[in-house]
């Protein structure tokens, strides 16, 4: 889950992707050459784990059957009530994104690096992260490999899996709208020369930026 935000000056790329494509991996291996990495989803995890900044308002909107016996979120429950109920999926989503759009903000006053990547699931759903970050970046798999993943991940039934990705923008509007793609379906060799000519890429571009009048 993930909030809009207000523009930054800083140069700042949004990382999306399909569940199970592999952003926390990629994300990682930019973080590992010095890039600001703000995952909207571990804010999200963060502002519902036990006793997180959210919980009191979703236990007062749905009740404590969706709270944990430790105060987190019930996310196996609150999961099944928003895929059948597009109302309470708009009222969770009204709870959380200014909370996150928050959170991501102020990460993002303070983070540092040459240039921030913002981990954001939904960034084509969302229709307003376009507007905030200068590139976007699609890490893209083959369906029936996400499948896979999640289920071995996550321990979810394939129609479980599909459910969340018909959610989700089709692989083929994400390539298209995407300025970046990087392709991790052959493992971590494959995937290191492809962050590391993106990385180069945007470090020249947070200098050309950086070097802009005004």
């Amino acid at each position: 889950m993930e909030a809009q935000g207000s523009a930054v000056s800083r140069f700042a790329v949004g990382l999306t992707g399909g569940i199970g494509c592999g952003k926390t991996t990629v994300a990682d291996l930019f973080a590992a050459r010095g890039a600001a990495v703000i995952d909207t989803d571990q804010i999200a995890h963060a502002l519902t784990a036990p006793h997180g900044a959210a919980m009191p308002a979703i236990v007062d909107a749905f009740g404590p059957d969706y709270a944990t016996p430790e105060g987190a979120l019930d996310r196996a429950r609150m999961r099944a009530l928003v895929f059948a109920d597009p109302d309470a999926r708009a009222r969770l989503e009204a709870i959380l994104h200014p909370r996150i759009r928050e959170a991501t903000n102020a990460a993002a006053l303070l983070a540092s690096g040459p240039y921030t990547i913002f981990v954001v699931p939904l960034l084509i759903e969302s229709g307003t992260w376009r507007e905030r970050v200068a590139r976007v970046l699609a890490i893209d798999c083959p369906e029936e490999m996400q499948v896979a993943r999640v289920m071995a991940r996550n321990h979810m039934a394939e129609a479980q899996v599909r459910a969340i990705m018909a959610a989700q923008v089709p692989r083929a509007r994400r390539l298209r709208e995407a300025d970046d793609v990087i392709r991790n379906d052959d493992g971590i060799d494959a995937l290191l020369p492809q962050v590391e000519r993106l990385h180069a890429f945007y470090l020249d571009e947070a200098a050309r930026l950086a070097a802009q009048p005004g």
